[in-house]
């Protein structure tokens, strides 16, 4: 099985020496709304909208190593393949009313999210590298406009179109699936853990094989890292590895894959961490700012763009 890994003349050694981030442990000064922290990312298949369970059963439902390698070769960009060009204000057109399935924390357009985010980043003086992380983390979802419902990727409606392979917290393919998950209760249902090659802890991975050698469920995260990866972005490995794994909760929420990292992986874990703060605390239903974009933060955001060659039109 060939492993992920980032491509080496993308990432500039010079900056990816940074100690790891201090992260706090309160963060009501990022906060744009009066929820409780224990409110956040709550899942029930009593309580939490039914929109949300049936995603989540979805995903355990086809999320499979074969699957991945499907999706992997239909978004391949090797040897300069795409699908579309656009810049990522065409892109940001796009999504404009693009609302996430599997998130029970907000029923905003996902345009909304990514700049609460990236002003949440912003204003607590973090470099502009994250910034732009926050802008672009999600972006991946665009995905829908070559998806089918069969692969879960079948557009903007989260009520009636499947987006099993779009969003949602993912876990490592290929070994047994831990409880660490959201629904565990769905585990039985995927159809690798009646195989004997991927239903056991270490499945198809060696001990400590290291994060950019696991294989995590499908969406936008993944697809996303290797749209900025094959577009020669110079966002250090740091942001990338924000884009890639933010999702990923099981790993770096509740750490239930420290059996297959590195050590060296640990510090990674860190800045992940520290962007899930604010991609999580800064969602806000009252808080609209998509009116002051245009005029007020694109010129800024653009900027940003630029500086890390992603100003142009890019391969998707």
């Amino acid at each position: 099985m060939s492993p992920n890994i980032i491509k080496a003349d993308v990432i500039d050694d010079s900056i990816n020496k940074s100690v790891g981030p201090e992260v706090p442990t309160s963060f009501d000064e990022i906060k744009t709304n009066v929820k409780a922290d224990e409110d956040f990312r709550v899942y029930d298949e009593e309580t939490s909208p039914e929109r949300v369970v049936d995603h989540y059963k979805d995903m355990r439902l086809n999320h499979t190593v074969e699957f991945y390698k499907k999706m992997e070769k239909k978004y391949d960009f090797s040897n300069g393949a795409y699908r579309k060009l656009m810049t990522i204000e065409e892109a940001f057109d796009v999504l404009e009313d693009y609302v996430d399935a599997s998130d029970p924390d907000l029923d905003l357009p996902n345009k909304l999210h990514l700049l609460q985010t990236a002003e949440g980043i912003r204003r607590a003086g973090h470099p502009d590298w994250m910034q732009l992380v926050g802008l672009l983390h999600d972006m991946g979802k665009i995905m829908f406009l070559w998806g089918t419902a069969e692969e879960g990727q079948d557009g903007y409606n989260a009520m009636n179109n499947k987006q099993f392979a779009l969003g949602g917290d993912t876990w490592v393919l290929g070994c047994k699936i831990p409880d660490e998950v959201v629904f565990p209760e769905f585990n039985a249902l995927n159809p690798d853990m009646k195989d004997d090659r991927y239903n056991h802890i270490y499945g198809c991975y060696t001990p400590n094989c290291g994060l950019d050698n696991l294989m995590f469920a499908w969406g936008h995260d993944e697809y996303m890292y290797r749209v900025l990866v094959a577009n020669n972005c110079t966002i250090p490995r740091e942001g990338l590895d924000m884009v890639r794994y933010h999702s990923a909760y099981p790993m770096h929420d509740k750490g239930a894959y420290s059996h297959l990292l590195k050590v060296e992986d640990e510090e990674r874990m860190e800045w992940i961490q520290l962007f899930n703060k604010f991609d999580l605390y800064t969602k806000d239903e009252e808080n609209d700012i998509r009116e002051s974009f245009i005029d007020d933060l694109w010129p800024y955001y653009r900027s940003l763009l630029v500086k890390h060659n992603l100003g142009e039109k890019l391969k998707w």
